[in-house]
């Protein structure tokens, strides 16, 4: 973490505080689930393709990252009262602006709202609770985590019930988180949160810097969904984008104390978390889709699978402890990669088995590569957390139009080979699935990388970090 450091005393109880980021969670988890149940119904009572679904999806993934980065650099300023409210904001708005929508564009701007609630979220609590657990943070990142896949647990029963059971409109389902966001906007106000010690002034030309990177980010991710980014479209030109994004990023972290070598291994773990996060969440957001017409329940899939990974991330302290966070990914990485094989494969019962080896192998990613970067490159602090978890979702504003074209590519090859009604929405859901695997086989080869440079990598960090560090229970 950066130097300076929140002030425990003077009626601050991290327990609440710690509680009310779980429930803000919880409310984040919901809209991703929510969302994931209620897209067959937007696809029949909107008339939405699976490519607009997608860029729907993805408007969630544009605010998420957005949030994450500008107030990730602004965190030590505003602190996390302040984010929090903006949190609190941007959900109510978002929910309301959803329930009123009533076509694309609509749905396009509700969802970007909610997105960049979800990001204010984990802009605000990442920083907070290692600061708050200073000696036991990646164990509290993943009690904090555990209420992401907790949260789509909830979300999912949800959707199931409203949805499927009592055939409710899909306005409704959007509305029963209404009730969370109302708890944890109470708390917000009716808990004190630290105070910052000190606080350096915002330095204006590293924020138009941000600004540029925020803005080339979109660009980026709107690029198919607008004939007036043509000049971005080609290979040459994103790439061109990306570059510029790097380039101003390490300018930034430079200027903020980093080492090249932070620099370059925050980069290296950005790159991977977009490969980790598409291949949790870029499955999930679209397992009714995938999954509706395999003879097994899409919701209760989802519930098992958030379910176990919720379970797991609970009791992540004695795993983390005995395979150091870099064997938790690579194990992570070649259990996923089996999980999606065998759900591309899988129909009926075999589905719920093939989902369980999957949520095994997703559970421990987003919260080790946090708690990773949080130890290994501590001098990043709040805003290389930002960074890290920007990148993957980030990454899911490209992915989930492509997911979307995958399964209307494969509906259509299979029309054409005569496969029609579910039959043909299998085939595009194993085609799809088949492409998500793909993946966690790029993950198992950049962690075995890391796993043999782990001393090297360690030794770096500036502080000392125990490659088998213990982590209280």
């Amino acid at each position: 973490m950066a130097t300076d450091t929140m002030d425990m005393k003077h009626g601050i109880n991290p327990d609440r505080l710690f509680l009310l980021s779980c429930i803000s969670l919880i409310v984040t988890a919901m809209t991703f689930a929510i969302r994931a149940g209620i897209l067959g119904q937007l696809n029949e009572t909107i008339g939405l393709t699976d490519t607009e679904l997608g860029f729907v999806n993805a408007m969630a993934f544009l605010g998420f990252p957005l949030a994450m980065v500008l107030l990730g650099y602004l965190y030590t300023q505003l602190g996390p009262r302040l984010i929090m409210i903006l949190a609190f904001a941007g959900h109510l708005l978002g929910l309301i602006l959803t329930m009123a929508a009533s076509g694309f564009l609509g749905l396009l701007v509700s969802t970007f709202f909610i997105g960049f609630a979800n990001g204010s979220v984990e802009a605000a609590c990442n920083p907070m609770i290692a600061d708050m657990y200073k000696n036991n943070k990646s164990t509290m990142l993943n009690r904090f985590h555990v209420w992401f896949p907790g949260g789509i647990v909830i979300g999912a029963v949800i959707a199931y019930i409203m949805g499927t059971k009592l055939d409710m409109s899909w306005q409704s389902q959007i509305g029963i988180m209404l009730i969370p966001t109302a708890i944890y906007g109470y708390m917000i106000f009716t808990t004190q949160f630290p105070e910052r010690i000190k606080s350096s002034p915002v330095n204006v030309f590293t924020l138009l810097m941000l600004i540029a990177v925020m803005a080339l980010l979109a660009l980026f991710a709107l690029v198919n969904l607008s004939p007036a980014l043509a000049f971005i479209k080609t290979v040459g030109g994103k790439l061109a984008v990306l570059a510029i994004v790097f380039v101003l990023l390490a300018v930034l972290l430079r200027q903020r104390g980093n080492s090249w070598r932070d620099v370059i291994l925050l980069f290296v773990m950005m790159a991977l978390m977009t490969l980790t996060t598409t291949s949790e969440l870029g499955t999930q957001q679209w397992v009714e889709r995938i999954l509706g017409s395999t003879g097994a329940s899409s919701m209760l899939v989802l519930a098992m699978v958030t379910g176990l990974m919720a379970v797991g991330r609970f009791f992540a302290g004695p795993v983390i402890h005995a395979l150091n966070p870099v064997g938790v990914l690579l194990m992570s990485a070649v259990v996923t990669s089996a999980g999606l094989f065998l759900m591309s494969i899988a129909t009926g019962g075999m589905i719920y088995l093939a989902a369980i080896v999957f949520a095994i192998g997703v559970c421990y990613f987003w919260p080790t590569m946090v708690g990773f970067v949080s130890e290994y490159i501590p001098r990043s602090g709040a805003l290389g957390m930002s960074l890290l978890g920007a990148s993957g979702m980030f990454a899911l504003t490209f992915w989930n139009p492509v997911i979307g074209g995958w399964i209307d590519a494969a509906r259509k090859q299979a029309n054409a080979a005569g496969v029609t009604g579910d039959a043909a929405e299998v085939v595009a859901g194993q085609t799809a699935m088949s492409n998500l695997a793909l993946f966690p086989l790029i993950l198992i080869l950049a962690f075995v990388v890391l796993f043999v440079m782990r001393k090297q990598v360690a030794a770096g960090a500036g502080e000392h970090v125990a490659l088998t560090k213990t982590y209280e229970p």
